[in-house]
């Protein structure tokens, strides 16, 4: 069995470091004690690394089931960057040829990139498990719970996927998890006794800021006011992709610095090349939905601004985790108008089947055998899947009601008067940081803002950025056959 030792060895062989940061260690040690395990450890802590060393030390398969494409894109260009040549992202956006090679080199690759939904293909499904993965990973595990009920319900599979995989060993990453999510992904994954690795979660690097605003009018002033205060770069959030590409053009229009909004319903050169100039930083701000974030490999974001309230506070802690990731003062700040949360609450509405809904596909399902409504989809899955159409109904009631009290508990945060920090603790069962003057405020000023001395603004360097963007482009461009 591997040591410790032998752990930091491996560890400074590979990537040069000679300590591990918390969490990474005893996440390594479990695996090699052929323990599953689920490790809940702060944005920016390193997670990756865990089961990329795994691989290099087992030389096993490693498949990592991601939820975005940019994230495994930004994955494997960061492994191909490091001289990690075995590296693939399996993903919609391979052309049919493309898909084809891979499939057959599959072992030629040490890591697999892979979305929940793509592992249900048959023909790759049986191809990964004739090789015999030596660790599977479920990155960004949170997802089970969080989107596989209404929103991407093959992760809901990955359970039984595992078992038909052989049951490999197994590793579950995730920034945040009350206690209810951490049992959830453990009961979905059929790993109850998963060993949990748990660090504080608490990013005591960043002040927790909100503003409360009387219109929409003022709520766009006091971004800009705040924008322009803040050392740069930084990202503003949105619920509303219309919105993220408005105000980006107001706030493109108003400051010197670049600024572009990022959402789904860019294509995705458009996506990828707003990402490569915002990492560079010749993009200063980024107005982004929640697309734009999980896994963005950005140490130097020094704000993150929500425009809107997001739905949860798993979603608002999970994002303003994008600040400060260099262990460097940043700010997180929440504007609230009130009656923001109808957005969300619409937005719940219209992504939940109603029983009525339900009761119509269950009566005539062939009418629905080519459907493209998200929620007729939804019902579709479960209904192929054995679901009996009452229980059906009354789980999505329970996950309508669910929405509800996660929107007034994100509220209820936004208005309080008391140490905002304390009350994300008491959320994740977390110990934070004691209240103090760089911790919180319920009406952040300009005054406070500058008395948290944060560093100042990332400058874009012209040479060194061009230089990044060639080796990015380079490993975008040879994901597939290097």
């Amino acid at each position: 069995m591997i040591t410790h030792e032998q752990l930091l060895a491996e560890l400074e062989k590979q990537t040069g470091f000679t300590e591990f940061r918390a969490g990474q260690a005893e996440s390594l040690t479990a695996l090699f004690h052929e323990k599953n395990t689920l490790a809940i450890l702060p944005t920016g802590a390193g997670k990756s690394l865990i089961y990329e060393l795994y691989g290099k030390i087992s030389q096993r398969l490693v498949v990592v089931v991601s939820p975005l494409l940019s994230l495994m894109q930004d994955q494997v260009a960061s492994l191909n960057f490091r001289g990690e040549k075995r590296a693939v992202a399996f993903t919609s956006m391979l052309s049919a040829q493309d898909k084809a090679y891979v499939e057959s080199h599959l072992m030629d690759y040490q890591y697999l990139f892979i979305s929940p939904e793509m592992l249900t293909n048959p023909g790759l499904f049986a191809r990964i498990k004739s090789l015999n993965p030596g660790l599977l990973v479920v990155d960004e595990a949170h997802c089970i719970s969080t989107w596989g009920p209404d929103f991407r319900p093959e992760y809901l599979l990955l359970g039984k996927l595992r078992t038909a995989l052989g049951s490999p060993l197994t590793l579950m990453l995730t920034a945040t998890a009350t206690p209810e999510i951490k049992a959830d992904i453990k009961a979905k994954m059929g790993l109850t006794d998963a060993y949990e690795v748990v660090t504080s979660i608490d990013r005591d690097n960043l002040f927790l800021g909100t503003k409360t605003v009387e219109s929409q009018a003022e709520k766009l002033t006091t971004l800009k006011t705040f924008v322009k205060a803040l050392p740069k770069p930084g990202i503003v959030y949105f619920s509303s992709k219309k919105m993220a590409n408005e105000v980006a053009e107001v706030l493109n229009q108003t400051f010197p610095f670049g600024v572009a909004a990022y959402h789904a319903d860019l294509s995705s050169d458009d996506r990828f090349k707003t990402q490569q100039q915002f990492m560079s930083n010749k993009l200063q701000v980024i107005c982004a939905t929640s697309a734009f974030g999980m896994g963005i490999d950005k140490n130097d974001i020094r704000f993150v601004i929500h425009f809107h309230v997001p739905a949860t506070l798993e979603d608002y802690w999970q994002e303003i985790g994008r600040a400060g990731r260099d262990g460097k003062p940043g700010i997180a700040i929440l504007l609230y108008q009130k009656h923001d949360e109808q957005i969300q609450l619409a937005l719940s509405e219209n992504s939940i089947p109603t029983r009525d809904e339900v009761q119509l596909f269950y009566r005539s399902p062939k009418r629905f055998e080519v459907v493209e409504d998200d929620k007729f989809q939804l019902v579709k899955f479960y209904h192929d899947h054995g679901y009996p159409e009452t229980e059906l109904a009354n789980y999505f009631d329970q996950r309508r009601m669910s929405r509800e009290r996660a929107i007034r508990e994100m509220v209820s945060y936004t208005t309080l008067s008391s140490c905002k920090r304390e009350m994300i603790g008491s959320h994740f069962a977390a110990k934070m940081k004691p209240h103090d003057e760089t911790c919180c405020s319920n009406d952040l000023t300009l005054d406070q803002i500058e008395q948290l001395q944060l560093p100042e603004n990332s400058v874009a360097q012209d040479n060194q950025e061009s230089t990044t963007d060639w080796q990015t482009v380079l490993s975008q461009l040879f994901l597939l056959k290097n």
